[in-house]
């Protein structure tokens, strides 16, 4: 949020970069399935680009399936942990997978879990097949309607069961588990849906509290009511980014921000004189909660 706003994050630029990418890739990806585009590999392969349009793995040929052999673990195939089909078969096992995207007859969870685990073990991509992986449930449960909106956010519940995630895949690899990996999907989805609907709960209950707050103080309010809004969609923000995108002149967006800051709503995060940053407080603390990974 501090990227998007043109100020300093405090973390390796490649890391934001990253991230940028990964959102910018999912929301691609769901605006093609918005425009009729099927869920596809082609659709794969254009997402895959957005992807890794920047950053790492801007060199590893986004957008195309490997033309070479890759491995997971080790320094060479002969002494990987494991060594995906050789890229003469991606294509052929890239369509199968394809197929059985729309297979009607396989309840959509499922499908998105054994989908997602044969992806990741065909590795089509030099770079990027975990995110793109992930991305493709997302986009196959919002295919099948099962989400409106990507809000089922899997990829916490896998770094914080790393271990068991890459163990699990590998034993559908070596012995065709696949019921212990499928329970593990599962659990994951239900933990993660869960955590979401409480979370979005306490976001509503907030921003309801809130708005009661500024509607009180009558006329001296509607600025800030008006930034309010702004701030349930961007809980970040700078006085240039209201008065370039929001259309609110420099005196305005500083007397909407003081006012919600005397309120306790927003706070200044950067210490500044200039250049100052604002963030819409509880919201960011209730997004963060919960998604500390274990040191």
């Amino acid at each position: 949020m501090l990227f998007e706003n043109d100020a300093a994050t405090g973390v390796p630029m490649d890391d934001v970069v990253e991230v940028s990418n990964y959102v910018a890739a999912m929301e691609y990806g769901l605006k093609r399935l918005r425009e009729g585009f099927p869920l596809s590999l082609r659709l794969l392969r254009e997402v895959h680009g957005v992807l890794l349009a920047k950053g790492r793995g801007r060199d590893k040929q986004p957008g195309e399936f490997r033309a070479s052999q890759n491995w997971i673990g080790g320094t060479r195939p002969g002494n990987a942990l494991f060594v995906p089909p050789p890229p003469d078969v991606v294509i052929e096992a890239m369509g199968s997978l394809e197929n059985y995207l729309h297979a009607p007859s396989v309840p959509t969870l499922v499908r998105a879990g054994l989908a997602h685990a044969q992806f990741e073990t065909i590795h089509p991509f030099l770079d990027g097949n975990g995110r793109a992986g992930r991305l493709l449930v997302t986009l196959l449960l919002c295919h099948d309607g099962l989400l409106a909106e990507p809000l089922l956010y899997l990829s916490l519940y896998l770094k914080r069961h790393r271990a068991a995630y890459y163990d699990l895949l590998q034993r559908v690899r070596t012995h065709g588990d696949w019921e212990a990996w499928l329970d593990f999907f599962l659990r994951g989805v239900e933990e993660t849906a869960n955590q979401a609907a409480e979370t979005a709960g306490r976001l509503l209950r907030l921003f309801q509290s809130d708005r009661a707050r500024l509607h009180a103080l009558g006329r001296k309010g509607g600025s800030a009511l008006k930034l309010h809004d702004i701030l349930q969609l961007q809980p970040v923000t700078t006085v240039s980014r209201l008065v370039s995108k929001h259309g609110f002149s420099p005196p305005t967006a500083n007397s909407a921000l003081r006012l919600l800051v005397e309120l306790g709503i927003a706070r200044e995060i950067t210490g500044y004189q200039r250049n100052r940053v604002f963030a819409y407080n509880e919201y960011l603390r209730t997004l963060n909660e919960g998604t500390e990974l274990p040191a």
